[in-house]
């Protein structure tokens, strides 16, 4: 496929570069997307189990969400090994053949485990990273620092916004305390984003013509209870994305976020906004934790411990619009749906 910079399958506008795998051009670019699925956590030498789960959905688009690879390395032959094992997945070959391929890192895939801006390989693994979602040479984001990248899909009227926020290239280093001192601890000074990405991130939900924003998030949003890395570990930097959201009002906006081994949908409501606010957790591919109890305030149903992917399908006919979120797993298994009215 030739690169495209301004239109691509399923009128896919990229705010930052574009990146499409799909060979099929079937699809006319006003044709609307109804299926995106997602998901994190892949360590390329475990057993795979969910790519044909993922292909039969037949989903427009995938989205990672990061630890797409478990790379931990300031060597990028080492990186670029891990992804090449991971990319010749026969089954996510299929994938990567009917679905517009997009996505983010998080830390084991940046290169280095709780990592933020002190990783001094980033700008070299972000290069590692685009040649792993076949981003052209010549694309935007290959000049751009930070992975972070919005992909607009279908016409107006219903129309789907992906912003894929990179919270490891700018992010402040994380606060240890407790009485080990290794505990995470929030740090009010702290930034997750960069000046730059916050600009960038208000000029897509201001100038926004779309219907449906999926925001996505290596590590998750809205959780704030565990000890784990999250944006509660800057509680400035979470508040100011509630606030942003919170005045901007982009139509149907929701977070999906990976990092934890687990999968769970959380809920918020932020002031200005005229829905409530959800952050659907989807982690991992093919490893999970075990089963435990960790508090979530904002939880709304159960934690999953299985293996699991998340799947969102839009009914662009129903009034208000309406997309509904499955956390799925292997063998056709649906473990949780949540239901998103806007």
């Amino acid at each position: 496929m030739k690169p495209i910079l301004a239109v691509a399958l399923f009128g896919c506008i990229l705010t930052a570069g574009c990146r499409s795998t799909k060979t099929d051009t079937s699809f006319s670019q006003q044709k609307p997307v109804t299926t995106i699925a997602f998901g994190s956590c892949s360590r390329q030498s475990l057993p795979q189990p969910l790519w044909d789960d993922v292909v039969a959905q037949k989903p427009d688009v995938w989205i990672w969400l990061g630890d797409n690879i478990y790379g931990d390395s300031e060597n990028m032959d080492t990186l670029r090994t891990k992804y090449a094992m991971q990319k010749s997945n026969p089954v996510y070959q299929q994938l990567r053949q009917s679905a517009s391929i997009i996505g983010v890192w998080d830390d084991h895939d940046y290169g280095v485990n709780d990592g933020g801006k002190e990783y001094p390989k980033r700008k070299e693994s972000q290069q590692v990273m685009l040649d792993f979602f076949d981003v052209p040479t010549d694309s935007p984001l290959r000049k751009q620092e930070g992975a972070y990248s919005a992909h607009v899909y279908g016409p107006k009227g219903k129309r789907v916004k992906v912003i894929l926020l990179d919270a490891r290239y700018f992010r402040d280093p994380l606060k240890k305390g407790g009485a080990d001192g290794k505990t995470n601890v929030a740090d009010p000074s702290g930034d997750m984003l960069g000046e730059t990405q916050w600009k960038w991130l208000e000029n897509e939900l201001t100038n926004s013509d779309a219907d449906i924003h999926i925001i996505g998030s290596g590590v998750q949003v809205i959780p704030n209870d565990h000890i784990y890395e999250k944006w509660g570990n800057f509680p400035t930097s979470r508040q100011r994305l509630f606030n942003l959201i919170g005045k901007t009002k982009p139509k149907g906006a929701f977070f999906i976020s990976g990092d934890r081994h687990i999968a769970e949908v959380s809920k918020l409501n932020v002031p200005g906004l005229p829905y409530d606010l959800f952050d659907i957790t989807s982690s991992g591919l093919t490893h999970v934790g075990k089963p435990r109890e960790e508090k979530n305030q904002h939880r709304v149903g159960e934690v999953i411990f299985k293996l699991n992917y998340g799947l969102v399908t839009i009914n662009w006919d129903a009034k208000p619009l309406t997309a509904t979120v499955r956390i799925n797993g292997d063998e056709g298994a649906t473990y949780l749906t949540q239901e998103l009215k806007f």
